[in-house]
């Protein structure tokens, strides 16, 4: 696990990189944690969980133009391949190591880093996120791969990352959707926004359709889903002996009062001291809301 007093990850990778001398002869840091050095490009290697699949292709034709005229100027963070004897695996900088490729060069600065397993995807997500290069389900199978297999919770993650805990429960929930919707996610017909607001919805497919169809901002897709919400019907209530009763002053007050307090809709079925507290929300944002209210946080 990555410890918080730790150099340089705390504050980003680029700030982590800024540590280091500009690339030339190998520099060794005090406190021997990293070496910058020239390295042969083709024994680099990917990391086969780097959050990032999609690369645009406009912005690595850039990239490759630029590499081509001025050489790769910020060295790329890799680690020792495991099983690989001499050779290094990407930690950051895959982008810069493709346009590296592309540009015909034959070596390329690399900062050498002694990080384990949970290092490498921690540090991909966060040079990722921190500048914004993850698409949203990306960004949300990253941070899966950190629950799932490293073991950290929601509450970490955020902190690792640089969110809250409610963004990171919100991107979670997107592996949740049909394939269909994931797909205009990835191909950016949907946003991140458009996917939240349906994710909840009876049927997410047909209101992807209809939002990437009509081409509706965010805040239209929020009033589909509520209008599609509300339209559902009433589940089957079981049968009870207990008579329901018209609601007295009191309750309806009480009603009120916790409306206008969560800022949602809350319905109380009492009978005779014993019943359900209802509380409606419409999107996602308003759950998180409201669960950060009942637990305080």
């Amino acid at each position: 696990m990555i410890e918080a007093g730790r150099r340089g990850l705390g504050r980003g990778l680029s700030a982590l990189l800024g540590e280091v001398d500009p690339p030339g002869e190998a520099q060794v840091s005090p406190e021997g944690t990293h070496v910058s050095q020239q390295a042969p490009i083709e024994l680099l290697r990917r990391n086969p969980d780097q959050p990032r699949r999609m690369f645009g292709e406009a912005e690595l034709a850039e990239l490759t133009e630029s590499v081509r005229e001025r050489g790769v100027l910020q060295p790329i963070l890799v680690r020792p391949a495991p099983g690989a004897v001499g050779e290094f695996q990407i930690v950051a900088g895959e982008r810069r190591w493709r346009a590296a490729q592309r540009a015909g060069l034959h070596v390329v600065p690399i900062l050498v880093r002694p990080l384990d397993d949970a290092e490498v995807a921690e540090i991909g997500i966060i040079e990722n996120v921190q500048r914004t290069d993850l698409n949203a389900l990306e960004e949300a199978q990253g941070y899966r791969l950190l629950l799932e297999r490293f073991g950290r919770t929601q509450e970490a993650i955020a902190k690792t990352v640089g969110k809250s805990r409610s963004h990171v429960a919100n991107a979670l929930r997107l592996l949740n959707l049909p394939a269909v919707v994931r797909e205009h996610l990835e191909a950016g017909r949907l946003t991140a926004g458009h996917a939240r607001a349906i994710a909840a919805a009876p049927d997410p497919e047909r209101l992807a359709r209809i939002i990437v169809d009509g081409d509706l901002s965010v805040r239209q897709a929020e009033a589909l889903s509520r209008k599609v919400d509300e339209a559902a019907p009433e589940p089957a209530k079981p049968r009870s002996h207990l008579k329901a009763r018209a609601k007295d002053a009191d309750t309806q007050a009480l009603e009120q009062d916790l409306s206008e307090a969560l800022g949602l809709k809350v319905e109380i079925a009492d009978r005779g001291g014993v019943g359900e507290v209802r509380v409606r929300y419409a999107t996602l944002e308003q759950l998180d809301g409201l669960c950060q209210r009942l637990s305080g946080s």
